[in-house]
């Protein structure tokens, strides 16, 4: 079992509001190579793999991917928690905010829900293995564009 420290993994300190960058950022959170299903993948794709050490390296990579998700999340919340309610109303985050407010839901920034069907778990390793390599591929080349 993991311990977790009740501090972010790097600080966050946002001093003013920007609903417009939050909208990018919640894709992070919710969006489908956002964080939520990084670490669903990793954390439920632990169960089909037969080597102890590829279960457990797969189970720390998933632990480590919540850690991120909380802090998109506090990101998130930062960006968004004393913006006025004009200034959400003229950002992309407007429609986002009719039915989460100032919460913080998964989403992607065209507002699409999160859906487990962005990462798969087929039960072989090697599928899985192969789908976690694809699925870094597409962060990697869209976080370098």
């Amino acid at each position: 079992m993991w311990q977790y420290e009740k501090k972010l993994q790097f600080p966050i300190n946002i001093k003013r509001p920007n609903p417009k960058l939050a909208n990018f950022i919640i894709s992070q959170y919710g969006g489908p190579d956002g964080e939520m299903g990084a670490s669903m993948r990793y954390l439920s794709q632990r169960y089909s793999m037969d080597d102890d050490v590829a279960k457990a390296i797969l189970t720390d990579i998933g632990t480590e991917e919540l850690a991120h998700l909380e802090m998109v999340a506090t990101l998130v919340h930062q960006l968004t928690k004393n913006a006025t309610t004009s200034e959400i109303e003229n950002s992309p985050l407007a429609l986002y905010y009719v039915d989460h407010a100032k919460g913080v839901w998964p989403v992607s920034a065209g507002g699409q829900a999160f859906t487990s069907m962005s990462f798969a778990v087929k039960g072989d390793p090697i599928a899985d293995l192969v789908e976690d390599l694809a699925a870094d591929a597409t962060i990697s080349y869209a976080q370098h564009e």
